[in-house]
This record gives C-alpha cells, sequence and structure tokens, in this order.
C-alpha cells in the first residue's frame, strides 16, 4: 500500500514534474506476468525514476547496504527501500550470486516484474560495461522475456559522489522484449548464459548510445583504486546510431 501512495501521491509527482522525463517504448512492458527489466545504471536516482514511470510496480535486488547503515539515518534508509519494495542482497562472498538468484526467481514466480541491473553496480564514468550473468540464469530458469532499458540523461544529474541531484530532463527507453525461451534447460551451460546476457547488454547499447567497455565494471573501479587514481569520467556520451534490439 506504502508503495503506491509514495508512487502516485509524494515521490512520483515530484520527480516527473523536477525531471520531466521523455518515456519511449512504454508500450514493451507487459501489462501483466513476470518479466525482467534489464537496464543501465548510471545514478542513484536510477532506483526511483524508473519505478516512476511504470504503470506496474517493480521489484529491484538492492545491495545489503542500503539496509544495515547506523543510527537513525540508516534505519530510516532501510524503512524507505523495504517499503517501495526492495529486496536486500548482500553481494559478498561465494553465494551471494546464488542468492541474487534465488531472491529474484522469487519474485519472477509470483508473476511480478522485476528489475536488474546486469552491470552489478552503477557506473563510475558513464560507459556501459560488461554484463554478469545473473540476469541471463534466470530468464532461462523462469522462461520470461527480458525488456531491455536505457536511462539517458541521469549520469549527468547525479553521477556518482553528488548527493543531490542537478535539475534536467532525462530520458527513460525500452526496447522490445527479448525471447530466450531458445535456451530452455541452458541455465547451468557457460557458454549459453554468457550468449544471453551479451545479447542483452547489446540491446541496452542500442538504446542508451553508450560507450561499450568489454570489462566488469567493479574490475576496473578496484584497478583504478589500487592504482591511486580517480574514476575518468565522461560526462558528455558520444550518440551511437541506434540498434534495433533482436
Amino acid at each position: 500500500m506504502f508503495y503506491y501512495v509514495l508512487k502516485y501521491v509524494f515521490i512520483g509527482p515530484l520527480l516527473r514534474l523536477l525531471f520531466r522525463p521523455r518515456i519511449e517504448g512504454l508500450e514493451h512492458i507487459p501489462e501483466d506476468g513476470a518479466a525482467i527489466v534489464a537496464g543501465n545504471h548510471l545514478s542513484f536516482s536510477d532506483h526511483f525514476l524508473m519505478p516512476a514511470i511504470l504503470k506496474r510496480r517493480i521489484t529491484f535486488l538492492a545491495k545489503a547496504e542500503y539496509f544495515s547503515g547506523p543510527g537513525v539515518k540508516g534505519r530510516l534508509t532501510a524503512a524507505f527501500f523495504r517499503s517501495i519494495g526492495q529486496i536486500p542482497v548482500d553481494r559478498s562472498g561465494k553465494e551471494a550470486g546464488q542468492a541474487a538468484i534465488r531472491e529474484g526467481l522469487g519474485v519472477l514466480n509470483r508473476g511480478e516484474l522485476l528489475g536488474i541491473y546486469p552491470e552489478g553496480t552503477r557506473s563510475h564514468d558513464g560507459r556501459l560495461y560488461k554484463g554478469k550473468v545473473g540476469v541471463a540464469v534466470m530468464a532461462i530458469k523462469a522462461q520470461v522475456p527480458v525488456v531491455p532499458c536505457a536511462m539517458v540523461g541521469t549520469f549527468e544529474i547525479q553521477p556518482p559522489g553528488q548527493v543531490v541531484p542537478s535539475i534536467r530532463r532525462v530520458t527513460i527507453r525500452f526496447g522490445e522484449p527479448l525471447d530466450f525461451s531458445r535456451y530452455a534447460g541452458l541455465e547451468n551451460q557457460k557458454a549459453a548464459i554468457r550468449a544471453v546476457t551479451d545479447e542483452i547488454m547489446y540491446a541496452i547499447l542500442g538504446l542508451s548510445g553508450q560507450e561499450y567497455v568489454d570489462e566488469y565494471a567493479v574490475k576496473v573501479k578496484a584497478a583504478q583504486a589500487e592504482q591511486g587514481g580517480q574514476p575518468k569520467k565522461f560526462p558528455k556520451l558520444r550518440r551511437r546510431r541506434r540498434i534495433r534490439a533482436r
């Protein structure tokens, strides 16, 4: 109940007023039934902007740190994320990936929308990074369509380290649903789940026009931290010709 109060009374109208999002391809979101919405992740604002414009409720897998902060602020943050339907996932340890998959499949088995960022973390420089294969495992196991999504302009309004977002217009673009039924039963085959993941990332790339990096974002961030350098930022991304999702 509180989810819809926030969506339609408080946060949703405010976000629409401030950022005036252009919405493209909303018809690609199924009106009912389970589906995965897989998008790029450029900003903390993404957590709020996409759910605000969707007619259906969407559940995201969120990092457990949002739910375990100390003090009053930590408790308020945890309560807020739970109220908007986010599920905490511990991303540390060998079982982290399997835990996320179990939680995601639970959402899909209930016939709901699951939101996921295949890169696994926010882009630190505005580029699109290699996707992790958990999204493919869930899509194949649950036999559900994957709708690619591109957030455009959210990096510019709130890059990493900026607490208060700048006020400017953003675009939220959805592509045609991707069907992976041909991979049924192959969720344990490395080649199959890599192929599915790459197809999803290719579709996101076609919608977003970002520069693509064939490396995991977390590894690039870690390497830069070891070198003591600051992440290179690309505030103005070069536009690419939009590629129609297969």
